[in-house]
């Protein structure tokens, strides 16, 4: 029965279970399996339920159908939360041994939506300590393996989310974006990973409202059909988050074909006229996706960015740190704190006790400056906007990060990232959608694409349009390279 439940995509399986071709329980048995043969070796889903108790919440969901009653598209679908979102009854551990025992009272907003619309909780997925870096390994439960290599990095902060959806140890899942989170490893593992305009999904709530706007949580999926009807549950204003948005996110139709691509104007950034340091082959690849989409009627127009990129560079620091800084500060009261917080953390809290409010208005109003650049850009020049999601191919997993991007040292250690900050600070949605593979490796490498201020439901119909020019491309699947390595 696994084998004919865990290959379903996420809206197959909701429509087999509400006409009762399957269970509830047979869903949970199967992915109870899945999850205990391959996840001892990917260790992608971390404090996972008691079996008996999960197996007795489904039973409740058949119960309810058999009664005619559906909680929602998600009714009795197994689910696992980013280890940084609360989900009641499960630890919220972030990543951090300071924080291993951190049980949840609460639901996030959004888990509470993706409950309400009928998932099962069956555990976390795993992270980098404090979500800070794309590769995802911490103390607390070790390094999330690639679903293509196990050798090699599953990307961050959403690894364990990513190598979940392709080891079809999950059928959909959700993540968290700060710089790449759900871009990175949804590019290096062959699935797709949205970040969606700032505000779309209500985060939180917490201890601030107002500032913490560049991190939002978002959907993973292995198609984006099922991206866009998670999207849809975890979307909406909430009263609790005053900077939510207020406008409603509607699925658009369903089967988009790649005629939607005619006239579309997409600019191609590249490697920003030099400014970003690629590895060799990562441009070709994403040149590939966009040649299938002008063959499908697109126009792909080569272009720079056309704003001063160290400038956005030095305004990211300084928000990133203004952020991240008093993240960190909340777990300096621990006993030796210090001793137990990555070196990356420190970095990020030691660089925020200096920085002025000065320093931190001149970061708002150059993001600002670049957010009326982007808006312009989109209302003159192009629909979309292409780039690389990541500028290198998974590395090896006992590496902290890339120091080097062939001849050039990186800086600092989310420097190889550099790629995703655009989208983030300018709170533009943006996608990354599968592009191809490394000529020599099965490492998969996505594309990434930018549309404009709240311009999801267009971005999401290009995608399912690309989606349709690259059908060969999405079949293919890890499973049996590495069973076959294991």
């Amino acid at each position: 029965m696994q084998d004919d439940i865990t290959p379903l995509c996420a809206d197959e399986l909701s429509n087999a279970i509400h006409r009762r071709n399957i269970s509830c329980r047979e869903v949970m048995s199967a992915y109870l399996a899945r999850i205990d043969r391959l996840n001892p070796i990917f260790n992608a889903i971390v404090n996972i339920a008691d079996e008996d108790s999960l197996l007795s919440l489904a039973d409740i969901c058949d119960l309810e159908l058999l009664n005619g009653q559906s909680r929602g598209w998600l009714h009795g679908i197994p689910q696992a939360i980013k280890d940084v979102a609360s989900a009641s009854g499960f630890p919220t551990t972030l990543g951090s041994p300071l924080l291993k025992d951190a049980m949840a009272k609460t639901d996030s907003i959004m888990v509470s939506r993706m409950k309400a619309a009928g998932c099962i909780v069956i555990g976390k997925t795993n992270m980098p300590e404090l979500g800070l870096g794309s590769h995802t390994f911490n103390e607390v439960f070790g390094a999330t393996r690639n679903a293509w290599d196990t050798s090699v990095s599953a990307g961050g902060s959403s690894g364990g989310t990513a190598v979940a959806l392709a080891q079809r140890l999950l059928p959909l899942a959700d993540g968290s974006d700060f710089m790449g989170s759900l871009r990175n490893p949804a590019a290096w593992n062959h699935i797709f990973g949205m970040r969606p305009s700032q505000g779309r999904i209500p985060l939180g709530p917490g201890n601030d409202v107002f500032l913490s706007q560049l991190v939002t949580e978002g959907p993973m999926a292995r198609n984006v059909k099922d991206l866009t009807k998670l999207l849809e549950i975890q979307s909406g204003f909430d009263p609790r988050l005053p900077l939510s948005l207020s406008s409603q996110f509607h699925a658009h139709e369903s089967g988009a074909k790649a005629e939607a691509l005619k006239g579309l104007r997409i600019g191609w950034l590249g490697d920003l006229s030099g400014h970003l340091a690629i590895e060799d082959g990562i441009l070709e690849i994403c040149e590939q996706a966009l040649h299938r989409m002008a063959s499908a009627g697109a126009i792909v127009l080569p272009m720079g960015l056309g704003f001063d990129t160290d400038k956005l560079w030095d305004c990211w620091l300084s928000w990133r740190r203004a952020l991240v800084g008093p993240r960190v500060t909340a777990l300096m009261g621990f006993p030796h704190a210090r001793d137990h917080i990555k070196p990356e953390a420190l970095w990020e809290y030691d660089h925020a006790q200096g920085m002025s409010y000065t320093e931190f208005s001149q970061a708002s109003q150059t993001r600002t400056s670049f957010y009326h650049h982007m808006l312009r850009m989109f209302q003159t020049e192009v629909d979309v906007i292409a780039m690389p999601v990541v500028q290198t191919w998974p590395f090896a997993i006992e590496k902290r990060w890339p120091s080097h991007i062939g001849s050039r040292k990186m800086d600092t250690y989310h420097r190889w990232m550099e790629s995703t900050i655009y989208a983030t600070l300018a709170g533009l949605p943006a996608i990354s959608v599968p592009a191809g593979f490394h000529p020599m490796q099965t490492w998969p490498m996505g594309l990434q694409l930018i549309g404009p201020p709240q311009g999801d439901s267009l971005l999401l119909k290009v995608a399912s349009a690309y989606e349709d020019t690259s059908l060969e491309l999405m079949k293919t699947t890890p499973t049996n390279v590495i069973l076959t390595s294991n």
